[in-house]
């Protein structure tokens, strides 16, 4: 046999070349088991891929969807209270107060009340001498004297010539001349008595008192001035008299409210240095006219001050209450206003969707503004809104507007 192999070219294996093809035979099925470990993952991982993928199309499906919402925050308008008014700058005065000055001229020789000292009406403040005034007084007097004197020289010629008229022995030409010489004395004693009292009263001017009762605001007189009555210069203003247990404010209101304030209306007067009190007055008087430099009314408000605590001419803040006159007002937030070329618009939301409505405003209070038509009070009407807002455009209300309107 082996013979034959070896005739036709068939050579036995060797041993070490049967071991090497058996290694052979085994690599190639661990990389066959290999190549198909490799082939089962990455199936997996592509299937892992595509599922990923697939949620987060899910995903940005819904995120663009929730992006396409508008988001809002609704409040209420709010009825306006019937104690809101409105706020004026003011300054106290006096009931009464008036400058006292001379009413003849001469010297001081005494002065009576100094700065801020009380005074009743009818007490003495200053004392004047003026001789000039009583010299003329003097002369008066006697002119009067010397009239009356004539006076009666004519009145007995005229009784005398009208008896000798009855008996014919004059004409009634002389008669007539007696009686125009008496009448004419008459009416000179008339003016000499006229003169007379006029000095006198100037004379009595020499003794000033207090027209009202009030204190002292201004002394500006001492003892050895000269003052004037004005005939001979500019008038020296002697002392400045106020009524202080009343006070009195001008105010001036703008035209806006001029229907609005009525006498009798309250006002609350406060101070700065006297944080926390509040004086309670009313409206007494009003001019029933606009001026018109300053489109202003002007309101004159009354007030006690029996314990003298307010000062006049301190600074006030004036504030009139319940100016609506019983008419319903709305007030909204000030950041609710849209300012279109339309007008002024409000972004309220209606059945999901938004509704552009043009309105009126009233007054502005600050951070709340008064509307005067073209809301009701349940609209709900968008704070903040975006310019781009356009009507119809589908609105998601927040669920926290109730308290993002109470914030606003």
């Amino acid at each position: 046999m082996s013979n034959r192999h070896q005739s036709i070219g068939i050579h036995g294996l060797h041993t070490h070349e049967s071991a090497h093809n058996l290694r052979r035979l085994a690599l190639l099925k661990r990389t066959q088991w290999a190549a198909a470990i490799g082939v089962a993952l990455l199936c997996l991982g592509g299937g892992a891929v595509m599922g990923l993928r697939l949620v987060q199309s899910k995903e940005l499906k819904a995120v663009t969807a929730e992006g396409a919402n508008i988001y809002v925050t609704v409040v209420s308008p709010q009825a306006a209270q019937a104690q809101n008014g409105v706020e004026l700058p003011g300054t106290l005065q006096g009931y009464m107060e008036t400058p006292v000055f001379a009413r003849s001229s001469g010297y001081v020789t005494h002065w009576y009340k100094d700065l801020g000292e009380p005074v009743q009406k009818g007490e003495a403040l200053v004392d004047i001498a003026t001789p000039e005034v009583e010299q003329q007084l003097t002369e008066a007097r006697a002119t009067r004297r010397q009239i009356e004197q004539n006076l009666q020289l004519a009145r007995t010629s005229y009784e005398r010539w009208r008896a000798l008229r009855q008996k014919d022995a004059v004409s009634q030409q002389e008669l007539d001349e007696r009686q125009t010489a008496l009448k004419s004395s008459e009416a000179s004693l008339n003016a000499a008595q006229a003169n007379v009292q006029r000095l006198e009263e100037l004379v009595g001017y020499n003794h000033i008192t207090a027209p009202f009762s009030g204190i002292v605001t201004k002394r500006l007189v001492d003892v050895g001035n000269l003052v004037d009555a004005g005939n001979g210069g500019p008038p020296k203003e002697l002392y400045r008299l106020s009524q202080v247990d009343k006070l009195r404010i001008f105010v001036a209101a703008p035209q806006t409210y001029s229907q609005m304030i009525q006498v009798g209306t309250p006002a609350e007067i406060r101070l700065s240095e006297l944080p926390g009190e509040v004086f309670n007055g009313q409206v007494v008087h009003t001019a029933r006219a606009i001026d018109v430099a300053t489109r202003t009314l002007q309101v004159e408000v009354n007030l006690a001050n029996p314990k003298g605590r307010l000062l006049p001419g301190a600074y006030a803040q004036v504030t009139l209450r319940g100016l609506h006159g019983g008419v319903p007002v709305l007030t909204i937030p000030n950041n609710a206003l849209l300012f279109r070329p339309e007008g002024t618009q409000l972004a309220l939301v209606k059945d999901g969707k938004v509704h552009l409505q043009t309105v009126k405003i009233n007054r502005d209070l600050g951070q709340r503004i008064e509307i005067a038509s073209g809301l009701a009070a349940d609209d709900q009407l968008i704070i903040n809104p975006p310019d781009s807002i356009t009507e119809g455009d589908a609105v998601v209300v927040k669920p926290a507007a109730a308290k993002a309107g109470s914030a606003s």
